[in-house]
């Protein structure tokens, strides 16, 4: 039997996460058992209520059981995501899935994440393909982010913004077993329970994003690599709440995040540096696991 924490963040998430927790709960429980941890971010709509609902459904016919914690204001990822990795440091769990409400999960896509970690003790971070209900996949797992690519984005010029998503490497829809990428979006990710405990949690200096770019720094520069996952497949109906509006708090909360993240790593127009940092570091534990394998 696996076990699995799952970590899920709701925000005014009433229209999606009763089809969240739903797709959790109905997991098969012949393979898969766990706990899951609902934060919910100080929603302002009928959020709670969805939240009850779908727990007095399902939730004696499952293997998973439901905490949920309602907190007073929207405190951003890191601060009430940890709140739930906290809650997972002592649970007799195997495996830490970090879920965003708006996704459906299922039993194969589950597995085989898992099987990777499993089979695979260099991958740190797995993360499956992503499409909403209209099949239109989305680009999740992408290379490290820098200034130059940022500013090619937004420049009012097609074909420098064509370059700017050109160099975020967007990977390709379609392919078979799994990619190493500079990060994924924190949509879903995967890890071993163990991962969690040797780079601790997320980094609370970040309101809203870019934490899960940071988490995966952080990852990589213990020596383990970021991958994204052919095999497995979610439903995610993206908001992007980035996106709707050009000047919000969202927004205002990304780009100071950013230079956050570019003092932090001590990079900003190339990440060459960060990656030749990971390399070396994947090569020191190959060389102390050969010895140790020696000895």
């Amino acid at each position: 039997m696996t076990k699995i924490g799952f970590v899920i963040l709701a925000w005014n998430s009433e229209n999606c996460i009763y089809s969240c927790l739903a797709s959790i709960f109905s997991l098969d429980g012949d393979r898969l058992c766990g706990k899951i941890i609902v934060i919910d971010n100080g929603s302002a709509d009928q959020t709670a209520g969805q939240i009850d609902k779908v727990i007095a459904d399902y939730n004696c016919q499952s293997e998973f059981t439901c905490e949920v914690h309602k907190l007073d204001r929207n405190y951003g990822t890191t601060i009430s995501r940890n709140i739930g990795l906290k809650r997972l440091i002592d649970e007799d769990i195997d495996y830490i899935c970090i879920l965003d409400s708006d996704t459906v999960v299922n039993t194969d896509a589950i597995l085989t994440l898992t099987n990777v970690l499993d089979k695979d003790r260099t991958v740190g971070i797995i993360g499956p393909r992503m499409k909403d209900k209209n099949s239109v996949y989305q680009h999740s797992g992408r290379n490290l982010p820098t200034l130059t690519e940022k500013l090619y984005k937004v420049l009012p010029v097609r074909a420098l913004r064509e370059k700017g998503v050109h160099m975020e490497g967007s990977i390709l829809e379609s392919g078979n077993g799994y990619v190493t990428v500079g990060y994924l979006m924190s949509a879903c990710w995967m890890m071993r329970k163990e991962l969690l405990t040797e780079i601790g949690l997320l980094d609370e200096k970040i309101f809203y994003a870019p934490e899960d770019v940071d988490y995966c720094i952080r990852c990589q520069k213990a020596g383990y690599s970021v991958r994204y996952c052919y095999d497995a497949e979610i439903i995610h109906e993206w908001q992007r709440l980035s996106r709707k509006k050009l000047f919000s708090k969202h927004n205002y909360e990304h780009i100071k995040g950013l230079a956050y993240l570019f003092w932090k790593h001590r990079y900003m127009v190339s990440a060459v540096k960060l990656e030749r940092e990971f390399a070396n570091k994947k090569a020191e534990n190959k060389r102390k696991a050969t010895e140790n394998i020696t000895i």
